[in-house]
């Protein structure tokens, strides 16, 4: 928040403060194809003028940005634990073990709904979509790629999955911070979200069948997949053993032990099922934790499938999570965004302009956060206000919180979540975002709803409104 004793940026300044941060990423990326690691940090650069520019100091500026950046420091450890715990589990045989079943008992025709449902099932019970994308997910993109399925495909049906249960499960953190900030309760908050997401989720899982049924048995690779499923069962031994990490993993999280002591003993126990069961050293065990499985055996679907995961593997995207939140950091501070929406909150009367610019600041404030906590706290606290002056209850707001900003969390490429897909699927975002179908059908029906007017709950007396002013100072 932008204190006292400094200037508030006025619209056109906010304005030019967020075209600038934009514009160099955009053209770096579309015009050089630059790193985008690379440009997060001069687009940082370039606002320390523009924040000097309303009376901030040097140290200020710097301070906004160490601040945001060490929040980082929780979910990159996660990143890297993440990193060791699938190369663990490709040396203990888990990963391997799941791919070699998966193929002989999964029809590719509903091979893409059956993923979707079990990384449901999976994301609810555990309340956690990071935790099921990195244990169900990983190992369902091994066998959606031996039986010919596109990997964006896969990776939607996956992420899809994953954040159904992100968003309705009671253990999750954001299905608890949403009503928090909002001030709702849980489970009205819950209960809410039933008139969205069911809708979408039932589409979204007909969408995936009806593209399933193009793929059949005629549409396999049998020679390649007979190579892998040969190569699997010739240097690892399949069977229950190697199953062992997911299910002490999955209890952790269903007991809500911490996530990355937890994360960790899932890989730790797949590193010593390696050694034991599968016949690594200790040395190649902490090398695998370290910089990944390396496998070189001359078949391109098994070197492209096991050879990844590591410690190192993750880093490149904890640089890119540094950047974005100290981006996020300085935009917040300098007082953008409560800029650019106090130039247009009195001109809201009615729902459907109201949920289609929640919406839009949800995914404004993801996308400047590069986090969704950020997303889901920034945009609960602008937009409260002008819910309670539309006498409208905290889980209508709640709910768009959740529609936008959770389920799009995988779909911006330098958000934790966004960093943390990509690395743990091995897959670009670009080449997924098309096939989160949940997260781009929800917000559809949500904005329907704030149309029509229906589902939008309000009191049945009006709420007491506290009077707002806000004073701009040209900058």
């Amino acid at each position: 928040m932008v204190t006292d004793n400094l200037r508030k940026p006025s619209f056109m300044y906010a304005l030019s403060m967020l075209v600038a941060a934009i514009a160099v990423i955009s053209i770096g990326i579309l015009a050089f194809d630059a790193p985008i690691q690379i440009l997060m940090f001069i687009s940082m650069l370039v606002l320390i003028p523009f924040m000097m520019g309303l009376g901030f100091t040097y140290k200020q500026v710097e301070k906004s940005m160490m601040t945001s950046m060490g929040k980082a420091l929780q979910p990159g450890i996660i990143l890297l634990t993440v990193g060791i715990l699938i190369g663990a589990w490709i040396a203990s045989g888990t990963v391997p073990t799941l791919i070699y079943y998966g193929i002989h008992a999964i029809s590719p025709q509903f091979f893409l709904v059956t993923t979707l449902l079990f990384c449901s099932l999976v994301s609810v019970a555990t309340g956690t979509s990071w935790g099921t994308i990195g244990t169900a997910g990983v190992a369902m993109m091994g066998v959606g790629t031996t039986l010919g399925i596109p990997v964006g495909l896969t990776a939607g049906a996956i992420i899809s999955g994953a954040y159904f249960g992100d968003k309705m499960s009671p253990l999750s953190d954001t299905t608890n911070l949403a009503p928090t900030v909002t001030g709702g309760e849980l489970f009205s908050h819950i209960k809410h979200m039933l008139w969205t997401t069911i809708p979408a989720y039932i589409i979204t899982a007909l969408i995936f069948t009806f593209i399933g049924l193009k793929y059949h048995a005629g549409t396999v690779d049998a020679e390649n997949v007979l190579q892998l499923t040969t190569y699997l069962k010739e240097n690892f031994h399949l069977g229950i053993v190697p199953l062992i990490p997911i299910v002490v993993l999955i209890a952790l999280l269903v007991l809500k032990k911490p996530a990355i002591p937890s994360i960790f003993i899932g890989a730790a126990v797949g590193g010593i099922i390696a050694m034991i069961y599968q016949g690594f050293s200790f040395s190649d065990t902490i090398t695998i934790f370290y910089s990944g499985y390396q496998v070189e055996s001359g078949i391109e679907m098994v070197d492209s499938l096991l050879q990844r995961g590591g410690l190192t593997s993750m880093l490149p995207l904890i640089a890119l999570f540094l950047f974005a939140l100290g981006l996020g950091g300085m935009l917040a501070e300098s007082g953008v965004l409560e800029a650019l929406i106090a130039s247009f909150a009195d001109k809201i009367h009615h729902t459907g302009t109201l949920v289609f610019v929640t919406i839009m600041v949800s995914y404004a404030t993801l996308a400047i956060g590069g986090s969704v906590y950020f997303s889901t706290v920034m945009g609960g606290t602008l937009m409260r206000p002008i819910f309670e002056r539309l006498n409208l209850k905290p889980e209508n707001l709640s709910r768009i919180l959740e529609d936008t900003g959770t389920q799009s969390a995988s779909l911006v490429p330098w958000t934790g979540s966004g960093l943390y897909t990509s690395g743990a699927l091995g897959i670009a975002t670009g080449a997924y975002l098309p096939f989160c179908f949940l997260a781009l059908i929800t917000p559809l029906v949500s904005l329907f709803y704030g149309i029509t007017g229906l589902t939008m709950t309000k009191y049945e007396t009006p709420k007491k409104q506290k009077k707002q002013a806000v004073t701009t100072v040209e900058a």
